[in-house]
């Protein structure tokens, strides 16, 4: 059988499953898991932890018709800079409820697009992050940079308060795609910003494209990745356009018809991997690329990759912690989300210093679905060995669900020494199993993006 043949008979090219970038997905969290259970969670935190920061800035000058982000469009600075100084009240007080010890190992600002900020309001929010939180060994500081607006000054505050990765949109490179779904950035652009930055003596740069976007072409899509690899990035993410309209109504301006069909998409994917590993990248998880010596990839072959809502990660850290408008929050307990919608956020933040809306509390059961999930979405495998040794109580549910999975899937599976492994050709369908697995909890899955 054909590969092909294998992913449409598992129902590959008409799946729609949560991405998992947490589990549960964000749509299951609830309301009865709000700031009480955000305040607890941070009291608890154990001193000397080191913690990641995420920092949400929903702000585009110009929303594109594409992107599925919590964004609004503001081509003036007032409600930007108002916005940023509610973001620094929120760092002040969740720092006061953490312990004394505490330390920043990530920080990544992302949006939305934070290179929106002026320069003066960008190093005001940087400093109170850099006066609340000392920085760990490891310390990286990341931010998504937008080559159309981000003005050299503001590119060299970011270096100014030590910038150590940039992350890049292109999408694509391609006029007629650019005119299809409203975003526009030629690759003069792209390579200015990325000049300056790596002048600055920036060490680590990362870029983001799409695939399954209207009128692209394997020729078109070849020829945006060959500039992509020109300027020589660390790291990639080769995303597949999520057309859901229905949930991102700026979407209804991006033509169905206009899109790739299934196949079309997976040849698009195909024809990334060939192209990017054939300039000795290493694949990361489901649609990522790194160096060999990123540190990335050395946790991909080390089995210490994890997926948080940025994507793959190398960091180990147990809490995240989220700040701004339907920013999230991870703790060993569980999930919590501030208010999605930025009056709501800021009108929270001022009565009393904290956003927590929304949330999931995690029982064990749900730890030990995340354990599965995570595993296979970062090392395709289903580890029984591991899992009964971290949940030992759990012993039947892990090894009916592995019978499970070699029941549905004994095409795709091999038996390992530890468990079953996913075969190469098979990565593809990763998504589908990981639903399947949800779908054993007895949690609803709500269809989110496209599987491929």
């Amino acid at each position: 059988m054909s590969k092909i043949d294998t992913l449409r008979r598992h129902g590959l090219f008409d799946a729609r499953v949560p991405r998992y970038t947490s589990y549960p997905p964000a749509n299951h969290f609830r309301e009865a898991v709000g700031q009480r259970h955000q305040q607890e969670w941070l009291q608890s935190v154990a001193k000397g932890t080191d913690v990641s920061l995420y920092i949400h800035i929903p702000f585009c000058k110009k929303l594109c018709w594409f992107c599925a982000c919590r964004t609004q469009g503001s081509r003036v600075v007032a409600p930007v800079d108002a916005y940023v100084a509610v973001l620094r009240h929120e760092i002040s007080a969740v720092r006061s409820k953490l312990p004394a010890g505490v330390r920043m190992s990530r920080l990544h600002l992302g949006g939305g697009t934070p290179t929106i900020l002026q320069p003066e309001t960008m190093a005001e929010l940087l400093r109170e992050v850099f006066d609340a939180f000392a920085t760990a060994p490891d310390f990286e500081f990341s931010v998504e940079v937008d080559p159309t607006d981000a003005a050299t000054p503001l590119l060299q505050t970011l270096m100014d308060f030590g910038l150590t990765r940039a992350s890049i949109g292109v999408q694509d490179f391609s006029r007629e795609v650019q005119d299809a779904i409203g975003r526009h950035q030629t690759l003069a652009q792209t390579r200015d910003a990325v000049g300056f930055l790596r002048e600055c003596g920036l060490r680590n740069l990362d870029l983001d494209v799409l695939y399954g976007l209207p009128h692209q072409t394997l020729e078109s899509f070849s020829k945006t990745l060959g500039h992509v690899l020109d300027l020589v990035p660390d790291r990639l993410a080769i995303y597949g356009y999520a057309h859901v309209p229905w949930m991102s109504k700026r979407q209804v301006m991006i033509k169905h018809d206009d899109l790739p069909d299934t196949f079309t998409r997976l040849a698009l994917s195909e024809r990334a991997d060939e192209v990017i590993s054939a300039r000795g990248y290493l694949p990361v998880g489901i649609d990522h690329f790194a160096k060999p010596t990123d540190s990335i990839a050395r946790a991909a072959q080390e089995g210490r990759l994890h997926r948080n809502f940025q994507g793959y990660t190398d960091d180990p850290s147990p809490v995240l912690l989220g700040f701004g408008a339907s920013a999230i929050s991870r703790f060993p307990q569980g999930f919590s989300q501030n208010a999605p919608a930025t009056l709501a956020y800021e009108q929270r933040i001022e009565a009393g210093g904290f956003a927590g809306h929304k949330g999931f509390e995690m029982r064990e059961q749900d730890l030990l679905m995340a354990h599965m999930i995570e595993d296979l979405m970062c090392r395709f495998a289903f580890n029984e060995k591991a899992l009964n040794e971290a949940y030992p109580d759990h012993s039947a549910f892990i090894h009916s669900t592995a019978v499970a999975l070699m029941q549905q899937f004994s095409d795709v599976f091999h038996i390992s020494s530890t468990g079953l492994q996913l075969r190469h050709d098979a990565y593809p369908l990763v998504r589908l199993i990981a639903g399947f697995i949800d779908s054993r909890s007895g949690t609803e899955l709500v269809a989110q993006s496209y599987a491929i």
